[in-house]
């Protein structure tokens, strides 16, 4: 930057005293008026009364936002956009209010967000700026705490993270979304443990959606002891060898 004249800098600082900006801010409105302090002031005071803070950048609109993390390719936020958008909300994309956003959105698939649910999404979250959507994180995590959302979240996880044309969830994917929504419940269900190595050892296949859906019901309703299991129910049937293979490893009384 040019070095100011002696008459330019005080020109600087009448701006500065008037309008209170940062002394970068003063040199780029004078400049733009030819160094006419009483035109660059009254321009400067309009976009304050329009802006109360001019030297911060404006707040990004939802377009602007979905422009920002679409990938460059395709019309929709892949992998790598969703992992800008943690970075921006300071968030670990591990977290599992990604997958309470996921399923605010209704995403279809893991890991992707298509124009149309993004916008949808940040609609029904009442969200329209970077910020407003950071400031949103605590609220939209306490939803878990809801029994009946928790339910919702879980029943739609086993649908979003399935592959694509598959009927059933993969071992490994399952397991993982057990213990990140397990984790959440309180109290903890006291099996998640025995139940994901029991599946590595006795099934090692992929899980049926009756199975997802179901073991929710069971870890619910069914307390720690199983003195209150009843099993004439219709259990999927890993949960019934699930209750003996507790029995076999001495954990409940047969």
């Amino acid at each position: 930057m040019a070095k100011l004249s002696r008459r330019q800098e005080e020109k600087v600082q009448e701006f500065m005293n008037i309008t209170g900006a940062p002394k970068k801010g003063a040199i780029t409105h004078l400049k733009k008026f030819q160094w006419n302090v009483e035109s660059a002031t009254k321009e400067y005071l309009d976009q304050l009364q329009s802006n109360p803070n001019p030297h911060q950048p404006k707040p990004m609109s939802v377009e602007e936002l979905y422009r920002r993390y679409k990938d460059p390719y395709q019309d929709m936020i892949m992998a790598e956009g969703i992992s800008r958008l943690c970075t921006d909300l300071e968030v670990d994309p591990q977290d599992i209010v990604m997958l309470v956003i996921s399923w605010h959105m209704k995403a279809v698939t893991m890991c992707e967000f298509s124009k149309q649910e993004f916008f949808d999404g940040l609609k029904s979250l009442k969200i329209d700026s970077l910020g407003n959507f950071r400031s949103r994180i605590p609220s939209v995590r306490s939803e878990l705490k809801n029994k009946d959302k928790f339910k919702e979240v879980y029943n739609f996880t086993f649908d979003w993270a399935k592959e694509k044309g598959q009927k059933s969830l993969q071992l490994e994917t399952a397991i993982g979304m057990w213990q990140l929504l397990f984790a959440e419940m309180n109290p903890k269900w006291p099996y998640v443990d025995q139940w994901c190595e029991f599946l590595e050892e006795r099934h090692k296949m992929s899980i049926p959606k009756d199975t997802w859906s179901q073991l929710l019901d069971f870890v619910r309703n069914v307390d720690s002891s199983l003195s209150n299991f009843d099993a004439e129910r219709a259990w999927p049937y890993l949960v019934d060898e699930f209750v003996d293979y507790l029995k076999e490893k001495g954990l409940v009384q047969n």
